[in-house]
């Protein structure tokens, strides 16, 4: 599939929609051809940048991208029985699957072993795998992997959110009897599940964590002749302008002006609980330094600042008289 977009734009995986979208923002403007007259490096670099935005840009193509990959990934591990297929919800007029990249239909196919009475795949493992005492294992349908954007104050105070949710259920007209049969039902040509949306609610506790995971008993894909899986839905927690997860860490981008960099100095800056703080800068600290302060990130959790480069969009000619004083002594 190409360059690993999450790689290209410098996100993380578990980012949230509008971190992305922020990130995307920043590197098309330092990127851009009208910024860099003339520099191949820089238009390549600006194409990438717009074809990864193309791929997880948006909600409904990060999650048909997500999925794509889950489905490469698992059947790279030689594929599986029916359990372990991941689909994608996504938040009101959302969904997954039947889009680009794959048909739903086919992956059924290969999942089951194909239709017309053939034993499917995972029926044949499990016969061969278990004893002749042991009655053979329920099967459990796909389990389904998703995630949902929130505030910090979401997060802290709990939330409940409207989820736009589709997946796999038992027909409604055959009742799942025509999977693995010689029978036809026109409703799911002879699968037993067809696809169906709805809306429901989903609960967030207060005091939720970036990355944690809710998980919804079989909420995820049924099975024609078993149980359901579960949906599996990760909270990302939206940090906002200027602050970024790396880790499960809460990164705080901290801009310095290069002279306050150099000659030390201090600086105010206000935490993600609205409180405004007052930061020692130490003569000679870098670009990337970064400090832990206690208490100050999430829900009291630690706040790591990062100390980048303030860069102003104009100068006056008192600084450009200065920066050319600077210059001439080599600085």
């Amino acid at each position: 599939m190409g360059e690993d977009p999450y790689r290209v734009l410098g996100v993380s995986k578990d980012a949230t929609d509008a971190e992305i979208k922020r990130t995307y923002r920043k590197l098309a403007r330092q990127h851009h051809p009208d910024r860099n007259p003339g520099d191949a490096a820089a238009e390549e670099r600006f194409k990438a940048i717009q074809a990864a935005y193309g791929q997880i840009g948006t909600a409904a193509a990060r999650k048909e991208y997500d999925q794509q990959i889950r489905m490469e990934e698992m059947f790279a591990r030689g594929g599986g029985a029916f359990s372990g297929f991941g689909g994608s919800g996504g938040f009101r007029g959302g969904g997954f699957g039947g889009g680009q990249g794959f048909d739903f239909s086919d992956i059924l196919n290969q999942f089951m072993g194909g239709m017309g009475g053939a034993e499917p795949q995972y029926q044949r493992q499990s016969r061969q795998q278990a004893r002749p005492s042991q009655p053979p294992p329920v099967q459990k349908g796909p389990d389904i992997e998703a995630g949902i954007d929130i505030s910090l104050e979401q997060a802290l105070s709990g939330t409940k959110i409207e989820f736009g949710h589709r997946r796999l259920r038992i027909c409604e007209r055959c009742e799942g009897n025509s999977f693995n049969s010689r029978k036809s039902c026109p409703k799911c040509s002879g699968k037993g599940v067809e696809t169906r949306s709805s809306t429901i609610t989903v609960s967030v506790p207060s005091g939720a964590q970036h990355g944690q995971q809710l998980r919804l008993k079989k909420m995820g894909h049924e099975h024609p002749q078993g149980e359901a899986g579960d949906l599996l839905i990760t909270i990302r927690l939206d940090a906002e302008e200027g602050r970024r997860w790396e880790g499960g860490k809460l990164i705080q981008e901290v801009p310095i002006p290069y002279s306050k960099l150099m000659l030390g100095g201090a600086v105010r800056i206000q935490t993600p609980a609205g409180k405004r703080v007052q930061i020692e800068v130490a003569e000679g600290t870098r670009i990337g330094d970064r400090r832990r302060l206690a208490g100050h990130g999430h829900n009291g959790g630690p706040l790591d600042i990062e100390f980048v480069l303030a860069e102003p969009d104009k100068i006056s000619q008192q600084q450009k008289k200065a920066l050319d004083n600077l210059k001439e002594s080599g600085l």
